[in-house]
């Protein structure tokens, strides 16, 4: 399998932090680092495809939102006061 080297810099708390987390997941840091940027792609598409949805379609509305928080197994945050 062919791949693409990278050389990064983190702050050193967020490095402890994520060989923590790769060891705890079983999996290296590579392996680690390369699903946790598939995951922030994803969210990107993501936001891009709802920006681009409610331009057309309008905002969703607070019903709307609920449902999909509801679909996907989501808990609802209590309203800020």
């Amino acid at each position: 399998m062919r791949v693409d080297k990278m050389s990064i810099s983190l702050d050193p708390a967020l490095g402890d932090a994520v060989r923590r987390a790769a060891q705890r997941d079983g999996s290296g840091l590579s392996a680690w680092l390369a699903d946790a940027a598939r995951a922030k792609l994803r969210a990107e598409a993501l936001g891009a495809f709802l920006d681009a949805w409610e331009r057309e379609h309008g905002a969703l509305t607070a019903e709307e939102l609920r449902s999909a928080e509801a679909e996907l197994g989501l808990a609802s945050e209590a309203p800020a006061r």
